[in-house]
């Protein structure tokens, strides 16, 4: 809305958003799941200057100015909103662990995009629901993460000309999700470079039916979740440089449990509960949790005593 003022809302709003997902095995760049495990952030205009408090996952490591992830989403959104505030304030309680492939970067982005949003007195108008999603995930570089962040469930999301679009669709009965996270990290970039350029049009093909096959069996038929969770077109490919990862992949695999890469990893997601007894070693931090159906949720207010505790809410050990 160029040329239109810009009014900012007074007092601050805070926004909840999940961990994520992607890939799911099969669905590279395209499949999510939203995740019970949660960053709240909230956000408030100031006359000058930017302060960012982080407590929780990252707290003393990610930078506390203009250069977090939050404020760069932020003011990204702005700039579409059509002007930037004076000076912002805002605080982080992060439960979700960085760089380990459960989606704390499009967390970030999306917390960002949405707090700048509801910080304009008419942002919904000027930046809908659609074009939240499409600024995220150009920011983010693609959609997968950002998708299910937003919408919460299991969603597909894809790229246009015009930019990312997604949908969501309810998660079958029987999915139960459990996360392995080991204490190492990972950098996408990293994880993306060991793919190569092209891949054998046999694997390509197989992704294609298993990846159609997992839609299925994530909503209709978990049944089905160890054969359409199968990949060949990164998780090899990754293999050596998490060989950690891809040892818990195939033993989980091994004891009939569908289990992938979660995103870039290292994390491991299974889409149901290990056997009794299945022991990853002391290695991995496993939590059990719930499909996150929501998405993203704003209010106004800042962050109450419950929001503010950096314990993983909804996480079972």
């Amino acid at each position: 809305m160029s040329g239109v003022p810009t009014t900012f809302a007074s007092g601050p709003v805070r926004v909840r958003v999940p961990a994520t997902s992607a890939n799911l095995g099969p669905g590279f760049d395209a499949l999510g799941l939203a995740l019970a495990l949660h960053d709240d952030v909230a956000a408030e205009v100031r006359p000058e200057g930017v302060t960012v408090t982080v407590a929780g996952q990252g707290a003393g490591e990610l930078p506390a100015d203009d250069r977090h992830l939050v404020v760069r989403a932020m003011r990204a959104a702005f700039d579409v909103l059509g002007g930037q505030p004076p000076g912002l304030a805002v605080e982080c309680v992060n439960r979700i662990p960085q760089a380990r492939g459960l989606g704390s970067s499009s967390a970030a982005i999306v917390a960002g995009v949405l707090l700048a949003r509801a910080l304009v007195a008419d942002g919904e108008a000027r930046l809908d629901d659609a074009a939240v999603l499409r600024l995220a995930a150009e920011i983010e570089g693609h959609p997968d993460n950002v998708a299910p962040c937003l919408l919460g469930g299991f969603t597909l999301a894809w790229t246009e000309p015009s930019g990312a679009r997604a949908v969501s669709l309810p998660v079958a009965e029987g999915i139960r999700p459990t996360v392995f996270v080991p204490q190492e990290r990972g950098l996408t970039a990293t994880a993306r470079a060991a793919l190569p350029a092209t891949v054998p049009h046999g694997d390509a093909a197989l992704n294609a039916g298993r990846a159609a096959l997992l839609v299925h069996a994530m909503t209709a038929d978990p049944a089905l979740l160890l054969p359409a969770t199968v990949d060949r077109l990164h998780q090899d490919y990754r293999a050596e440089g998490m060989l950690g990862t891809a040892e818990l992949v195939k033993a989980l695999r091994a004891a009939g449990v569908a289990a992938v890469v979660s995103g870039a990893g290292p994390t491991v997601l299974a889409l149901t509960g290990p056997p009794e007894g299945f022991d990853p070693g002391t290695d991995w931090q496993v939590w059990r949790l719930a499909t996150d159906v929501h998405g993203a949720r704003v209010t106004r207010g800042r962050l109450g005593h419950a929001e503010r505790d950096p314990v993983a809410a909804g996480r079972k050990s």
